[in-house]
């Protein structure tokens, strides 16, 4: 299939390009690159030896979106492009509720004009807000706890809108938990600018000395060590993920949790790297940061049974491989 792939230079949009390449895919790239590199796309083809086609657009833009589906005769649209900090989130929340929700009604207006028919979309365990763990695709969505969800939750809202009003349009909803770790070869991972926004990225700068400590927001939560817990996933793991959903995608709405099923405290996660790589990361704790919730894992069994897909690699492969794309990097 020829797959439109948006913010398939980000973390997550390069590892599933990766997996679409060696799937058989045929993949087009639109980023606007303002939160990954241009050498992200060449690693790609380094470490698929294929070919793929880039845009350097931004997917707000309607009349770019308009011209680069005219341009190709795609099968379908993987949606990753888009803002993904919650605690940004919650400081500029018009900023997200725009390039988020606006994004995908673009993306969705041209699939719609060309007869492109299959839409997955990168949501977010988020949409659950506070709800009990673990988190199952058929529970009531509750408020959520920071914008950068509720444009997660409006997103999917507007794509299941238009699959009703639109019989024959397939929309996969993704909602996927903590991605950490990077490709095995190291030449792809998680490389944010500036200070990271995740746990992972910030676990490898501080072990490298490029940060001098982590912080851990919060150590009063109501979990066994009192820092928050989640469900961490290796990126490759996911991306196999939309790949399985891509290929098994059939007409209507359908709901998947990406996940291992497992909860990792971060100070578990710290020991882990530690362990894993012979590192020493100092770190302090902090306040907690606004919008985060105190546990988040998946029931990941509905991916299983019907997509065929589980997450098969663990705590100890997501620290290695985040250590190896770490040491890789300038």
């Amino acid at each position: 299939m020829q797959i439109l792939v948006t913010g398939g230079a980000g973390y997550i949009g390069s590892h599933a390009c990766v997996a679409l390449l060696e799937a058989g895919h045929t993949v087009t790239v639109v980023d606007n690159l303002c939160n990954s590199k241009m050498q992200t796309i060449d690693k790609i083809k380094q470490i698929t030896k294929q070919d793929l086609a880039f845009y350097q657009k931004d997917v707000t833009d309607d009349a770019a979106v308009d011209a680069i589906f005219a341009d190709h005769s795609f099968d379908g649209v993987i949606h990753f492009a888009g803002f993904k900090a919650v605690g940004e989130s919650v400081e500029f929340p018009l900023k997200y509720y725009y390039n988020n929700t606006v994004s995908t009604m673009v993306l969705a207006k041209y699939c719609l004009k060309y007869g492109v028919k299959q839409f997955v979309f990168s949501s977010s365990a988020t949409v659950y807000g506070e709800n009990e763990v673990p988190f199952v695709e058929t529970m009531g969505l509750l408020p959520t706890t920071n914008p950068y969800g509720e444009t997660k939750v409006i997103s999917e809202q507007i794509l299941t809108d238009i699959a009703k009003a639109n019989p024959g349009f397939a929309v996969s909803l993704l909602r996927y938990f903590n991605p950490v770790g990077a490709h095995e070869s190291g030449l792809i991972g998680e490389d944010p600018n500036g200070i990271p926004n995740n746990l992972m990225p910030f676990i490898t700068q501080v072990a490298k000395g490029k940060l001098e400590q982590l912080c851990i927001f919060g150590n009063d939560y109501p979990t066994a060590d009192g820092t928050g817990v989640r469900d961490y996933i290796h990126v490759m793991d996911l991306a196999e993920g939309h790949v399985a959903a891509l290929e098994r995608l059939t007409a209507g709405v359908h709901v998947y949790n990406l996940g291992t099923g497992q909860g990792t405290s971060v100070l578990e996660l710290v020991q882990a790297f530690q362990e894993v790589n012979g590192v020493r990361v100092p770190y302090k704790i902090v306040q907690r940061r606004p919008g985060d919730i105190a546990e988040c894992y998946a029931d990941a069994s509905k991916a299983k049974a019907e997509l065929g897909w589980i997450a098969k690699r663990g705590v100890r492969e997501m620290c290695r491989d985040a250590w190896k794309y770490e040491w890789g990097q300038a």
